[in-house]
């Protein structure tokens, strides 16, 4: 499967922005989506991940309430909603994917389970 990401961008301190990840060459609703972050000098960490057909979501405790993922199947896309963004979340935002066989699987922001990966998309938060 192939990942493309979209929508990143420079924005001011407690501003919105929309991430869009959209995949090609695939049934999509075959596959979890997870949305991982890296900041400059640091290590890629987990911020979301949804199921299948997008009934169950996970979040990372530093952005849920203020981040929203969903996603398209019809469309092959998925979000990132992200809100009152923080100059701690400047940092390259990827989707990434792998198939799971269970359409309620218990999800996960380890990395390691994700197996196709997009080239990723800037967000830069100026205080």
């Amino acid at each position: 499967v192939q990942l493309v990401e979209s929508g990143g961008g420079t924005l001011q301190s407690g501003g919105s922005l929309r991430l869009s990840c959209a995949a090609s060459g695939v049934s999509f609703e075959d596959y979890v989506v997870g949305w991982f972050r890296q900041a400059p000098g640091k290590e890629r960490g987990g911020v979301s991940t949804i199921s299948q057909c997008g009934e169950n979501s996970y979040y990372s405790d530093t952005v849920k309430d203020r981040f929203t993922v969903s996603r398209d199947n019809s469309k092959n896309l998925v979000y990132l909603q992200m809100a009152n963004l923080k100059p701690e979340a400047t940092a390259v935002y990827f989707c990434a994917s792998y198939v799971h066989a269970s359409p309620s699987p218990s999800l996960s922001l380890l990395a390691a389970e994700y197996d196709s990966w997009g080239q990723g998309t800037q967000v830069t938060v100026s205080s």
